[in-house]
């Protein structure tokens, strides 16, 4: 299977959890690399999102707080660094400020740009996935360079026991490659 269809069957599998909601940009609407991968998640389960990072995750965070599991979709890594106030100050901390008493469980979905056909620019295809890993201790970031580690490790971030989140950085030149 390409890493495209890996992602595709990976949200399929969220998509039957009744506690898992998908929120972000072009979900409903295609737009991005990853909207063809939600074909197959029923629109009543996604929120469409204007550009709107940090809110996005701090919906998240609070979606999560009520029982729901979100998937918080940011097509591009360079736009997530917008929401890092919320990741870094919120979400990785909150298990800790509330001395245990939350345990919020988000799963974050975002891709390193695409440089082909085009290179668009350093915005637009920035790798700073050893950044986060310094600055997140209690949300696991895994860096998806491999077709056959998509599906386990979505289904790993679902069926977390521990209910940490998890940060899943894809990379957009690989969803044509097995």
């Amino acid at each position: 299977m390409t890493y495209k269809d890996e992602l595709t069957k990976a949200m399929k599998l969220l998509a039957k959890d009744k506690k898992v909601i998908f929120l972000g940009q072009n979900i409903v609407y295609s737009g991005s690399i990853m909207s063809s991968s939600l074909k197959d998640v029923p629109n009543s389960k996604k929120i469409e999102l204007p550009l709107i990072e940090d809110a996005q995750m701090g919906m998240s965070i609070g979606l999560s707080l009520e029982g729901h599991i979100p998937v918080s979709i940011y097509p591009r890594i360079d736009f997530l660094i917008i929401a890092t106030n919320q990741l870094v100050n919120h979400l990785d901390k909150i298990e800790e400020m509330s001395c245990g008493q939350f345990k919020p469980k988000v799963i974050i979905r975002t891709a390193i740009g695409s440089t082909k056909p085009l290179y668009p620019g350093l915005q637009h295809c920035s790798d700073y996935t050893e950044g986060l890993k310094h600055m997140l201790k209690n949300v696991e970031v895994i860096k998806l360079t491999r077709s056959k580690e998509i599906f386990p490790a979505y289904k790993h971030a679902l069926e977390r026991k521990d209910e940490k989140s998890t940060l899943l950085i894809e990379v957009a030149d690989l969803y044509g490659e097995k």
